[in-house]
């Protein structure tokens, strides 16, 4: 179903997470793009604690305030690794051979608050009242066929209202969508927890529901560009790293959260200041927007082809190719 390919010595490596030699390892540097959103605390948690470090990794990590740019610059070779939401962009690229999707990173899930969707007081007063009722009002998202525009395709089908209804202002990047709810500029928008978070606190916006609890899908991902795709060894080392992270997450994190909150104690609170660190957050901001991340870093293949169709339908992505041509699973991280 995804492309294949036997990689003998890659899966010795994700067999189980153990270091290897440091003279295995000298010099190998990676660099990786993320945003400063909970969704990337596999790799901000590998990083702290030094799974990276111990494959032979010296990782650099880049941030962007949206989803897309972050493919385009794994596309053009700018970075070598991107662990971020999938987007029409990264479908398109992908499709063109410029990039692979080889791991999976956040899901939405009912019962972890990740991406909500907000509305102004002023709206919420004149009837805004549930993400239903969407229809006919001005939107704010990020990017024309971004995560956000793709929930938003998900809701228009379960309520059977028409997006093209709903007008959608792309602002590119979470910044402008915050400003602009919060000067009243737009009727709803949808925003991570993390951002939303202050917003609400002024009493400036309405939190309406939780993308994850309207409509679970597989969020995002971790890509490749061609240049990292050849160096079979250092990915496989990346993604032990990484699934070390991941394991950490779930397994410390996850397992503590109840009613959307984490619980700040001996064991949970290195990851929880790991995540403050890199997202500019307090520790008690950090606890109640903890995505869900599969704990294996396992991708949801089906869901993802979803995905793909639904951006190809609606004439975001181009028709010429399937979800085969774009997924590496030779690593053992789809399913």
């Amino acid at each position: 179903m995804v492309k294949s390919g036997m990689r003998a010595i890659a899966l010795l490596a994700l067999a189980c997470l153990v270091s290897l030699p440091a003279a295995a390892a000298e010099g190998a540097k990676v660099r990786i793009g993320v945003l400063r959103l909970s969704s990337s605390a596999p790799v901000f948690i590998a990083d702290d604690k030094g799974y990276f470090t111990a494959q032979g990794l010296d990782v650099a990590l880049t941030f962007f305030d949206a989803a897309q740019p972050v493919a385009v610059a794994v596309a053009a070779g700018d970075i070598d690794v991107g662990v971020t939401a999938f987007t029409a962009g990264l479908f398109n690229v992908a499709g063109k051979g410029a990039l692979t999707v080889i791991a999976g990173q956040s899901r939405e899930q009912p019962g972890y608050p990740l991406i909500g969707y907000f509305a102004t007081k002023a709206a919420y007063a004149a009837g805004l009242k549930a993400p239903r009722d969407l229809a006919g009002h001005s939107v704010a998202i990020t990017q024309t066929g971004s995560s956000f525009h793709y929930s938003l395709g998900l809701l228009a089908d379960k309520y059977h209202f028409d997006l093209a209804g709903v007008k959608l202002l792309p602002l590119q990047s979470l910044a402008n969508i915050a400003s602009a709810l919060k000067g009243g500029r737009v009727d709803a928008a949808l925003l991570p927890v993390t951002t939303a978070l202050p917003l609400m606190a002024e009493g400036d916006i309405v939190l309406l529901g939780w993308v994850g609890d309207e409509t679970p899908w597989q969020l995002g991902a971790v890509f490749i560009s061609n240049a990292m795709a050849a160096r079979h060894d250092q990915v496989a080392r990346f993604l032990t790293a990484y699934r070390g992270g991941t394991r950490d997450y779930h397994d410390i994190l996850l397992a503590s959260v109840k009613e959307g909150r984490a619980a700040i104690d001996d064991r949970t609170k290195p990851l929880i200041d790991s995540i403050a660190h890199y997202t500019n957050l307090k520790p008690e901001q950090v606890v109640v927007g903890l995505s869900y991340i599969d704990r294996d870093g396992m991708l949801d293949v089906a869901g993802v082809a979803k995905q793909l169709t639904w951006f190809q339908t609606n004439k975001f992505v181009d028709a010429g190719f399937s979800i085969d041509k774009i997924i590496d699973g030779g690593y053992g991280f789809a399913k």
